[in-house]
């Protein structure tokens, strides 16, 4: 079944003003945010979870391990590859990016907890156990960044669900990035 997706002539009104802006800022408009345009709605609270997920106090190294271990958890064959140039952008090192596309170990046990903890919050739906909690606070954590990882899920599990449902064809620009679940999933 064909998913709808819009460009700025066929977008409800709502969405326009947001397409133009994502042409404006990247030159072209990515697959998901024509998708997204179906819903105004939807479209505004993904935007509105990035520009609050960016916010945080994570720095790129970390909003990277946390937007790709969603990613990978949920296995969006769209998401890896747009984040994976996302990450090239914001200067991350390819070692991290690789590590977090195929499922090998990060370069630092503090990302490597928040990784841990991000796949365990996807997987336990968010009931993480004290002692998951307790290792996440040992590796320099605190509640503040379980909530923010919880923000950065709210983000992924929209971009993610929405690219499973449509089959978002990844963008010209992301395709020499495209991903493939090629491991066993990540034991945590």
């Amino acid at each position: 079944m064909s998913f709808p997706s819009h460009d700025l002539t066929s977008a409800p009104e709502e969405s326009k003003p947001q397409l133009e802006a994502a042409q404006k800022a990247y030159g072209t408009i990515p697959g998901l945010y024509k998708v997204l345009s179906e819903s105004p709605q939807a479209y505004q609270a993904y935007n509105a979870l990035h520009q609050l997920f960016t916010a945080t106090a994570f720095d790129a190294e970390e909003l990277t391990v946390v937007w790709q271990s969603i990613n990978v958890e949920h296995g969006c064959h769209y998401c890896v590859p747009a984040h994976s140039g996302i990450a090239k952008s914001m200067k991350v090192a390819d070692e991290i990016t690789e590590a977090l596309r195929n499922e090998t170990p990060l370069p630092s046990p503090k990302l490597e907890a928040l990784r841990t903890f991000t796949v365990q919050m996807v997987r336990e739906r968010g009931n993480v156990t004290d002692a998951q909690m307790q290792a996440f606070f040992e590796a320099g954590y605190g509640h503040r960044a379980v909530l923010d990882v919880i923000l950065g899920l709210s983000q992924k599990t929209i971009s993610n669900y929405v690219n499973h449902v449509a089959k978002t064809p990844v963008d010209a620009m992301f395709e020499p990035l495209k991903w493939e679940r090629s491991t066993t999933p990540l034991a945590v």
